[in-house]
Formats: C-alpha cells, sequence, structure tokens
C-alpha cells in the first residue's frame, strides 16, 4: 500500500517539531515538504533536527501538489484558521493544532467545508490516545465507574518570557493555551456541559497583564468539571493530573503526561481487579504517535474518526468560554 503524501504548513506552534517528527517516523506516511510563510520564523527550518532534509515549499506548492493528501498545520495561533481554511478548500485533510483559533464562526465555515467534502479534520489534543485516558472512557462504557459525578484536572507549567509575550495577543491566557487539552477530555467523557464559568487572574511577578492562573467550572445536570491551569507553577508538570470521581469507582492519574500507573479504586471487583483502591500499570505514553497512526487509519477508510466534526466544535466554544468569553462573543 503507498505511502500517505504529507506536508506541514509552519514552524511557530509548540507542537511544531514534535509532530514533524512523529510524521517522519511513521510508515504510513511520506514527508513531501514544509512551508514556513513567517518570515521572521524561517530561521528555525535551519536550526530545528526534525527538518533536517525536508524539502523547503511554498503554501501553494503544498496546496497544488496532488500527491500531497494531509497537510499538518502548525503556525502560531493566530494564522493556524486561516491556514486550516485554505487547506481544506484545496481538498487536504488536515491535521490542526490547537487551539482552534480565536474565532468560532471561522471554525465552524472550516469544519462545514471538511465534511461537505469528506475530508478529515483531526485537532492536536495531545490526551486523545493517552493511556490513562483511553481506559477511563473504558471503565466508564462498562459500567464499572458508575455515574460520574466529579472530574478534577489539572495543567500547570512555568511559562518563559518569550511565551508569555507571544499570549498576550490573545484573549483567554492558560485556558486557551494548556486548557483547551483538558477540555477536549472532559468534554469526551462528560459531554457538552450546561454552562461554563470561568475564573481568570494574574499571579506572576511579572507585571505583564497576562492571564496566568485560571479555573473554569463545568456545570452538568449531575456533575461538576473543575479545569485548572497556571503558568507560575514550581514542577507543574508533576502535578498534572486527571481525576475522575463515579458512584461506583474513582480513577486518578498524575503526573497526567505520561504516567507509570492510575491509582483507581471500584466498589467491587470488576474483572481480574479487586475492591478497593490498586495501581494499574500503564504502558509508556509518547505523544503525537498513536494519533498520526489513527489519522492513517481514517483517511484509508479502515475506520471512522473518534471524534466527531460537531465534538470538535463544542469544544472550541468551551474553550474559549473557558477563557472568559460571553455566549454573545461568540457569534
Amino acid at each position: 500500500m503507498s505511502r500517505i503524501g504529507y506536508a506541514q504548513i509552519g514552524t511557530g506552534h509548540g507542537h511544531a517539531a514534535g509532530k514533524m517528527a512523529a510524521f517522519r517516523r511513521s510508515d504510513e506516511f511520506e514527508v513531501l515538504g514544509i512551508a514556513e510563510p513567517d518570515p521572521g520564523l524561517q530561521s528555525q527550518l535551519e536550526t530545528t533536527e526534525a527538518y533536517n532534509d525536508v524539502p523547503r515549499l511554498t503554501v501553494d506548492q503544498i496546496l497544488n501538489d496532488e500527491r500531497i493528501q494531509v497537510v499538518g498545520v502548525e503556525t502560531i495561533i493566530r494564522d493556524l484558521l486561516a491556514n486550516a481554511a485554505k487547506c481544506v478548500a484545496a481538498g487536504k485533510h488536515i491535521h490542526l493544532d490547537k487551539p482552534a483559533g480565536e474565532s468560532l464562526p471561522q471554525f465552524q465555515r472550516i469544519l462545514d467545508d471538511a465534511a461537505r467534502q469528506h475530508l478529515a479534520v483531526q485537532m492536536g489534543y495531545m490526551y486523545r490516545y493517552h493511556h490513562g485516558i483511553v481506559m477511563i472512557k473504558k471503565f466508564i462504557k462498562q459500567g464499572w465507574l458508575g455515574e460520574p459525578f466529579e472530574l478534577h484536572c489539572v495543567m500547570s507549567k512555568r511559562a518563559d518570557a518569550g511565551l508569555r509575550t507571544e499570549l498576550l495577543m490573545y484573549r483567554g491566557g492558560t485556558m486557551l493555551e494548556l486548557g483547551c487539552h483538558l477540555i477536549d477530555s472532559v468534554v469526551a467523557i462528560l459531554g457538552v456541559p450546561d454552562e461554563v464559568h470561568a475564573f481568570s487572574k494574574h499571579s506572576a511577578a511579572e507585571d505583564d497583564g497576562l492571564n496566568d492562573n485560571s479555573l473554569a467550572v463545568f456545570e452538568y445536570p449531575r456533575a461538576t468539571a473543575t479545569i485548572r491551569t497556571t503558568y507560575t507553577e514550581v514542577d507543574g508538570f508533576a502535578r498534572r493530573q486527571f481525576c475522575l470521581c463515579g458512584t461506583e469507582g474513582t480513577v486518578h492519574l498524575q503526573p497526567l503526561d505520561s504516567p507509570q500507573v492510575a491509582r483507581v479504586t471500584f466498589s467491587q471487583p470488576r474483572s481480574s481487579y479487586p475492591r478497593g483502591y490498586q495501581d494499574i500499570q500503564l504502558p509508556k505514553y509518547t505523544r503525537y504517535i498513536d494519533d498520526v497512526a489513527d489519522l492513517a487509519k481514517i483517511i484509508r477508510h479502515e475506520k471512522d474518526a473518534d471524534y466527531s466534526y460537531e465534538h470538535d466544535y463544542q469544544v472550541q466554544r468551551a474553550v474559549l468560554l473557558s477563557g472568559g468569553r460571553t455566549e454573545a462573543e461568540l457569534v
């Protein structure tokens, strides 16, 4: 079976080099080029190992090359949607990194155009294929956790001056850049919230005005979810966590990015698992690898996408509300 042609637009996103490396490692894809339309970022092509020996192309060359079936859109947040729209209009499947810009109507138009052409839109949320998150979904489907009533998640780090300056051009602060990953998983597990309540603060010593300490509370008929993100936490990666409590059990993942075990308790024995608290071993999780493999299967029509256009729309809506926008501002 022939490999799927892939090219990337942009190097400015924080995940850009990692995504290129993942596609280059895949046996399913053939990397045919990269374009960096921002002159100020073109130097990254020469100084980043992931781009070594990757043909340099223009955006138009990528859009007009029939060999290229998939485009990874990896620009800075401000330029993601404009480039995604061009790719979909040209009939390309896309891997669109997160979050989906700042305009919900523009994102909706992209999704509608992709749906009309039966094109894949894979968002770059990095916990979608996380072994612990996948396990939680399985346990819920099997009824082992009962009715979920509480979901608590945290994703924080210390941001350097460069990232803080970049994010000042957007509304939403930490929720836009970090919280979106958690929101994607929350919506996948609990569904679309009835209400979103956003709380944002500036807490760092830096007097730049960035909302670097944020909390969002999602309301559901019988559950609540809390999402916390900051740019000011010492060793924030170690305390990243995802904890779901149900009427029949609890699953706690920490540190979230690559936990060795899930701390789990069940109200009664479940299959080979006893009642009570226990550690369940998890395989090592490496970012992006499973995303790339799944995208190949979707493009080859070997499976349907696990995440629908409607899911992606609702996640972006929740992301923007969590960053402080009102419903009226989303129109």
